[in-house]
């Protein structure tokens, strides 16, 4: 079963032109440009952003016996810390990580046809 599952997978596009080009990590040997600087700086910002302030929210609402506190703010705080990291993502660009994608893809799936020949 592991064997045709593997088998199905090389079989599309993506995987085998990630194979065939010999996916690599070359883009992430530039130096990186200010706007991906910022981007990185967004997207780490909205981790600490995210649940450390959901967190907090919830010890204020218990602490202060106030409910709404965390039933509003909780998913106020969380979805501007999601927009926070689309924001980032959009700065930073979408090459890394389609060339990260392509790469792991590439990778993956060498070692999954190699255990299944052994």
């Amino acid at each position: 079963m592991f064997d045709r599952l593997v088998q199905r997978i090389s079989r599309i596009a993506y995987v085998r032109s990630a194979i065939e080009d010999e996916a690599g990590l070359a883009c992430f040997k530039q130096k990186p440009t200010p706007r991906i600087i910022w981007g990185l700086v967004i997207i780490g910002l909205s981790y600490t952003i995210g649940w450390p302030a959901v967190g907090l929210l919830g010890f204020l609402s218990v602490s202060w016996d106030q409910p709404l506190l965390l039933a509003v703010g909780g998913p106020m705080v969380y979805g501007l810390s999601h927009l926070n990291f689309m924001v980032g993502a959009w700065l930073a660009g979408a090459e890394h990580a389609k060339a990260f994608l392509r790469w792991a893809t590439r990778v993956t799936m060498l070692k999954l046809m190699k255990k299944r020949t052994a």
